[in-house]
């Protein structure tokens, strides 16, 4: 059996079919595409669990191939590999709907540990009670669906996770660090920005639908608190 369906999107041929070769040996189905056009031929032809997406393509701005991507596949991991170091194009990578993101040059062995904490979050059966309600909000963790007074609430996968953490320990405090590692890895290594911009996302999700931008306290110095 297979680890899991990936899509390397990567328009330097060397890079592209070397990379995909090297997931391949690890047992992943790897696909190859060298540009956006084909990414989202791909992805809509046969949905992968996981996306590597360089964000320097020649068709189209990688940012924007990252929110169309979103759009088509909302549960699928995304992870932005970037030659960039900018802070704010990192962000703006997170926030169009990517999860994580890697700055070449990198190292296969990081990228291999990256990829297992994903795939195994995402896969990760959810157990106990199906239905985890806070005043109008439910959350559905089987179908991971979040609805508010019965209007759904489109939610990225981590951000779901994020939200199903906080809400089972409403009014409670949850350190970024508990946060990291529940929704995460135990042993994640990554930017602790992700964590940011996937609250304030979630944030404005939910103010969107009337829950309120305060329905998640920050506790500067300790954590983030959900108001039920």
């Amino acid at each position: 059996m297979t680890a899991g369906r990936l899509l390397v999107v990567e328009d330097d041929d060397v890079i592209g079919t070397e990379l995909a070769e090297a997931l391949g040996a690890q047992g992943y189905t790897a696909e190859w595409a060298p540009d956006g056009a084909d990414a989202l031929a791909r992805a809509a032809e046969r949905p992968p669990d996981l996306i590597l997406l360089d964000l320097g393509l020649p068709d189209m701005d990688g940012v924007t191939l990252c929110r169309k991507l979103r759009t088509l596949l909302a549960d699928t991991v995304i992870v932005v590999l970037t030659a960039r170091t900018r802070e704010f194009e990192v962000v703006v990578a997170l926030d169009a709907g990517a999860d994580d993101y890697l700055t070449k040059p990198f190292r296969l062995t990081e990228l291999m540990a990256r990829l297992r904490a994903h795939l195994r979050r995402s896969g990760a059966a959810r157990a106990g009670e199906r239905f985890l309600t806070r005043g109008g909000l439910t959350l559905d963790l089987a179908a991971r669906r979040a609805s508010f007074h019965g209007t759904e609430i489109r939610l990225r996968p981590k951000e779901f996770d994020l939200l199903a953490c906080l809400a089972a320990s409403a009014g409670e405090v949850v350190t970024r660090e508990a946060l990291i590692d529940r929704v995460w890895d135990v042993h994640w290594f990554g930017p602790t920005k992700t964590l940011d911009v996937h609250i304030s996302a979630l944030r404005r999700k939910l103010a969107e639908h009337g829950a309120g931008p305060t329905s998640i306290t920050t506790l500067r110095g300790r954590g983030y608190r959900f108001e039920a």
